[in-house]
């Protein structure tokens, strides 16, 4: 049986919902507050001597806290046909990366990344849920890809206004600022986002619901825990490119360079997020996801190069943008073609928990290797397993896609 979904008139399907829209906005204040932090955490850290393995660790210990609630909450959702009340909470304790204005060492960098990291993870999954529940099956390509450039949109908007303010006033005022977009969220949340009515499900247990998941979707969450291995952290390509530039700028302009980098990346990852879900409606999604696990690996073995060749370091970050922009918007969107509506929370509780697993191995692995070895070493070994997580989704043959239901 052919692999290829075919759609009609895909045009004329009604996709910007309520909730598409709602969601999008949460998004874009979400993503506001947290790439405000993390555009100046490479520059923030280097206050308290930390390297690349503080920078791998933080955003290791991040992503493997993220997955501690991921896989029961999107679980107990499903249980309780409720996922409203969920991202409140989630979006609530995300907020709380302003704290960032507070620390005096390092490890408490970790700690509150770690707290907040909790909250993105409980409401991620669930938040996807809700997305593919919200639009008919033939529009998942564009409600994620409108998601995604949403978020994307902040994540320009973010370090956006830590670049400006850099110089001007202190890096611990510039996380303070982080609160205002939060606590818009809380409100988005709160009185905009509308629950899908579902029966609930209080038979379900989480590890039934595991061993029940589709054959296709299983096989596919492999591929991407593979590409996962690789996947490191991006603040670790902004790091790399201060340390480039610092010799010959000083770590002042070398600052706002990697950080103006940061900001071409996220350009490019919010015009292309849209136009990619539209291209997901139309052909088979995993071709597309295949190519962006490729372009990453391209990614990595371009920055092998040492450059203070700006027009060079633009390429790099380019690519990571379009990667990036193909990989949120086509993961989640092809999940949705894969999983019944009944086990949507707990089929996106288990993709986001192998991702999150994933970038704690990858960012930590190749932080230690990139500082104890070179950074040749760590962006060979994440070239590495990223190229073959892409040759297991070209070679993937998922046997049939799951009728969705329709909203």
């Amino acid at each position: 049986m052919s692999d290829s979904i075919q759609v009609s008139a895909p045009s004329k399907i009604r996709w910007l919902t309520r909730n598409v829209f709602a969601i999008g906005m949460l998004s874009l204040f979400s993503d506001t507050g947290h790439e405000l932090t993390t555009a100046i955490l490479p520059l923030f850290l280097q206050s308290f001597g930390g390297g690349a393995i503080a920078l791998g660790t933080i955003e290791g210990v991040s992503d493997a806290s993220s997955s501690l609630l991921k896989m029961w909450m999107s679980h107990y959702s499903d249980r309780v046909g409720k996922r409203k009340p969920i991202l409140i909470i989630g979006y609530l304790v995300t907020a709380l990366m302003g704290c960032f204005a507070f620390v005096t060492r390092w490890w408490q960098l970790v700690a509150i990344r770690a707290i907040a990291w909790i909250g993105r993870g409980a409401r991620g999954p669930v938040r996807d849920a809700l997305l593919a529940e919200s639009v008919p099956s033939e529009a998942h390509g564009r409600a994620f890809g409108f998601e995604t450039a949403m978020d994307t949109v902040g994540a320009i908007l973010g370090p956006a206004i830590a670049f400006s303010l850099i110089g001007i006033i202190s890096l611990r005022h510039i996380f303070l600022i982080s609160f205002i977009p939060g606590a818009i969220t809380v409100l988005i949340a709160s009185f905009l986002v509308k629950d899908i009515v579902r029966p609930p499900q209080p038979h379900l247990k989480i590890w039934g619901s595991l061993r029940a998941l589709p054959k296709p979707f299983l096989l596919y969450v492999s591929a991407v825990g593979v590409f996962g291995l690789g996947n490191f952290a991006h603040t670790l390509l902004v790091l790399r490119a201060i340390a480039l530039l610092t010799p010959r700028y000083g770590a002042i302009s070398a600052g706002r360079m990697g950080v103006g980098l940061y900001i071409l990346h996220n350009v490019i990852y919010a015009a292309i997020s849209y136009p990619i879900g539209v291209l997901g409606d139309r052909m088979h999604k995993k071709w597309i996801l295949a190519c962006g696990y490729a372009l990453f690996g391209l990614m990595c073995i371009l920055f092998m190069y040492s450059t203070t060749n700006l027009v060079v370091l633009a390429v790099v970050f380019i690519l990571a943008g379009i990667y990036i922009g193909i990989v949120d918007s086509m993961e989640r969107a092809l999940a949705a073609d894969l999983l019944p509506l009944s086990q949507r929370g707990t089929g996106y509780g288990a993709l986001a928990t192998v991702n999150s697993f994933g970038d704690l191995l990858s960012s930590i692995l190749v932080g230690l290797l990139w500082n104890r070895v070179s950074y040749t070493a760590g962006l060979s070994y994440a070239a590495f397993l990223t190229l073959l997580g892409s040759i297991l989704l070209f070679v993937w043959k998922p046997q049939r896609f799951i009728p969705t239901a329709s909203h």
